[in-house]
């Protein structure tokens, strides 16, 4: 659960102000309460698939994904997806081990039709979706992203 919230603070931090250097998240993660060590922000950098994109005068600066870009998301659901299975008005996800959370994002950037929100764990995620009428349509539409 500490992980989940951590990465989570990443996403916010970065997506608030340009952040370009590890130790800018490390020192940006201990302000806002969640201490960590390089290695942990390394291996987090790396789970939520964050990339470095040029700035406007200013370096470089980490982006979840491609900052975007609809065939990152798509790359990302296709290399990590190994499931979808319906649970009510929910979609439960199996990805590989340690994508749930760059699965996650990339479909909240989707924003695809019936989808309200989801909670990533390590490989799993809860997508909940508005109607039960539209969980269908979804999981057809995640179930082209499996290998």
């Amino acid at each position: 659960m500490k992980k989940d919230k951590r990465q989570k603070k990443i996403l916010e931090l970065i997506a608030e102000r340009p952040i370009g250097t590890q130790e800018e998240l490390t020192q940006a993660l201990a302000e806002a309460g969640f201490p960590a060590t390089q290695a942990t922000v390394s291996r987090d950098i790396r789970e939520l698939g964050l990339r470095k994109q040029s700035g406007e005068g200013r370096g470089s600066r980490y982006m979840a994904g491609n900052a975007g870009s609809s065939t990152t998301y798509r790359q990302i659901l296709a290399s990590g997806i190994l499931s979808v299975e319906p649970a009510g008005n929910l979609l439960v996800i199996r990805t590989v081990s340690g994508a749930a959370m760059a699965v996650g994002a990339a479909l909240d950037h989707m924003n695809l039709p019936g989808l309200v929100g989801c909670i990533a764990g390590d490989d799993t995620l809860f997508l909940a979706v508005r109607t039960l009428e539209e969980v269908e349509p979804l999981r057809k539409e995640l179930q082209v992203f499996l290998a």
